[in-house]
């Protein structure tokens, strides 16, 4: 029997039956009215009130690649927190646009340094800040509410990838003064992946978008959804799956009880980590994920043990020895500890 350790994790049986069951056709009430209040239990979760939501069939990038086209094409310049490989997707993306762009570097696994932050972006010219939240190559998490007021003060607009920490850990994007956000769904909301969120603060509300790429067009996409509808046919399927899971987080106790699961999690398995003897090189890290080095080599023995002994997946990161596992999904304490003995059987 397989067991994953990878994003989304092991999916509820409920949630995953869904998919191999006959689905309604999009172009019905009864399906925008899903969507509508799908909707409306993601803007409670990610606290943005009054806010809206752009649902897309499409990956994180997908949505990432939207921001950029829609907004930040329309700003002076972006000024990109890049600490791993998906902070480093967002100055990527903005060359790939010919936007300008501050690639502003920060050492694999460590925390930001807030003041030498706040200066280098008074000094940079920028107007517009791309963060992740939870930087998910290295386990790092930033200290976002920090960033937000920093942001405040020199009046920058920050937009936050929260695609690995959104449901894992406290994060309210009204506090934090956020303009936009964005997430997937086989992260947190534990769900296969194929649908991407972005959610768009209040404040946003009428600002001139740019139109620079048909699919992922704002305007076009926030006409459609306001009847609960999407421009183009969406993963109706993984549309019928989100809400069923929205509404089961809700009768689980909500946001804080899934982030206390997650974050009891993570602390299960740390504790076999040290046990084994194990680095977490993360400085911050995030319950999401726990990041661990290995005594494994670059032919990863671990990973491909796992598989062919066990059906185990856990994710491999940039350098030898180094692993990412998560802790979304079903997952019991003796699962941990049974996971943490077997990575260790696979050592070199």
């Amino acid at each position: 029997m397989i067991k994953s350790y990878v994003f989304p994790g092991d999916i509820d049986e409920q949630i995953a039956s869904i998919g191999a069951k006959p689905f309604i056709y999009m172009r019905t009430d009864e399906f925008s009215g899903i969507n509508l209040e799908s909707e409306r239990m993601l803007l409670e979760l990610i606290h943005c009130s009054a806010g809206r939501t752009i649902i897309y069939t499409g990956s994180g990038t997908g949505a990432m690649s939207a921001v950029v086209e829609n907004y930040v094409s329309t700003r002076s310049k972006a000024f990109v927190v890049d600490g791993g490989s998906f902070g480093h997707r967002w100055y990527d993306l903005c060359l790939y646009y010919g936007l300008p762009a501050v690639d502003y570097k920060v050492e694999f696994g460590k925390d930001l340094d807030y003041d030498a932050l706040e200066s280098a972006l008074a000094g940079s010219g920028a107007d517009t800040l791309l963060v992740q939240h939870h930087e998910t190559s290295s386990g790092v998490l930033f200290d976002i509410r920090r960033i937000g007021e920093i942001c405040r003060r020199l009046g920058v607009s920050l937009v936050v990838d929260v695609i690995s920490s959104f449901l894992a850990e406290d994060f309210s994007m009204d506090e934090v003064g956020a303009d936009i956000c964005i997430t997937s769904t086989q992260k947190g909301l534990n769900i296969p992946p194929g649908l991407s969120v972005i959610f768009l603060s209040s404040r946003l509300e009428g600002y001139t978008f740019a139109h620079r790429g048909y699919y992922w067009d704002f305007e076009d996409n926030l006409k459609n959804l306001r009847r609960g509808q999407t421009p183009f046919s969406p993963a109706t399927t993984i549309f019928l799956q989100l809400h069923a899971r929205l509404l089961q987080l809700k009768a689980e106790g909500g946001e804080s009880a899934n982030i206390e699961r997650v974050h009891h999690r993570a602390e299960v398995f740390r504790t076999e980590c040290r046990k084994y003897g194990w680095e977490m090189p993360a400085e911050r890290p995030s319950a999401a994920i726990t990041a661990i080095l290995t005594r494994d080599t670059a032919q990863r023995r671990i990973f491909k043990g796992l598989i062919d002994k066990y059906e185990t997946y856990i994710m491999p990161g940039s350098i030898p020895g180094h692993y990412r596992i998560s802790h979304m999904g079903l997952q019991s304490d003796a699962d941990l500890v049974r996971l943490a003995a077997r990575i260790h059987e696979f050592e070199v």
